[in-house]
């Protein structure tokens, strides 16, 4: 099955004063943002990327723009309602440090299988929904570009701590385990016996190697000698004096 790469969008104004943006209109990438959404676009710009999937919400938008900007032939783009934030209902536009007194907060940290927002959407219904949406996403990738396709969906940090979650075989409640920074890209390869989780919330390094990487298959014993690096072009390793 194809490689997805699991981006979070870029630092937004919000993250940035400490409030829990949820789904409000107009929270955009700030400038630091903006050059971290830039760095993600150049890390995989030297794999072609079959499609681009992205949260309708702005902040992802910009950042998913920032990819298909850096790709040499166009993929194929798509808005994904599955892989929006999740609804926080009354939670959302507040302070985290003011939620953080909450009763419910000690719950998210604690049993998040079990937390649903007042007035809003349960984290375990998040879960299955984003889920849901990236491998349906995938089999397409896979049945219009074959197995050895790569794909990039740009959504929200507890999104795709939940996707990764699932990848991993771990129950929910474990999911506060897994960090997703802002513009961090997580891999993820679906496979007939179980997904492969290659990398989680990396923030830098080039990934053209993803071009090499075979499809999924048996587990390696032992670990195996992983993919081949592909020379970078040698104007890449070096700088104007």
């Amino acid at each position: 099955m194809p490689t997805v790469l699991l981006v979070r969008h870029g630092r937004t104004t919000a993250n940035a004063s400490g409030i829990l943006a949820g789904r409000a209109e107009g929270v955009a990438l700030d400038a630091l943002g903006c050059d971290q959404a830039a760095r993600a676009a150049g890390r995989v710009a030297g794999v072609p990327l079959a499609r681009v999937v992205t949260s309708p919400l702005e902040r992802c938008r910009q950042t998913a723009q920032a990819l298909l900007d850096h790709q040499t032939a166009a993929p194929e783009s798509a808005t994904e309602q599955g892989i929006t934030e999740c609804d926080y209902g009354r939670w959302q536009g507040r302070a985290l440090k003011d939620l953080a007194t909450e009763p419910l907060w000690s719950l998210v940290q604690t049993q998040p299988s079990a937390a649903v927002f007042p007035g809003g959407e349960s984290l375990a219904a998040m879960q299955a929904r984003s889920v849901e949406a990236v491998r349906r996403h995938d089999a397409e990738v896979a049945a219009r570009h074959g197995a050895d396709a790569v794909w990039a969906a740009v959504s929200h940090g507890d999104v795709i701590k939940s996707v990764l979650a699932d990848a991993l075989g771990m129950h929910l409640d474990l999911f506060q385990r897994i960090v997703v920074g802002p513009a961090s890209i997580s891999i993820v390869r679906y496979g007939p016996h179980r997904p492969e989780v290659v990398a989680v919330n990396t923030d830098a390094g080039d990934l053209s190697w993803l071009r090499t990487a075979a499809p999924v298959g048996d587990a390696p014993v032992g670990g195996g000698a992983g993919p081949a690096r592909p020379e970078r072009p040698s104007a890449v390793l070096t700088s104007d004096p």
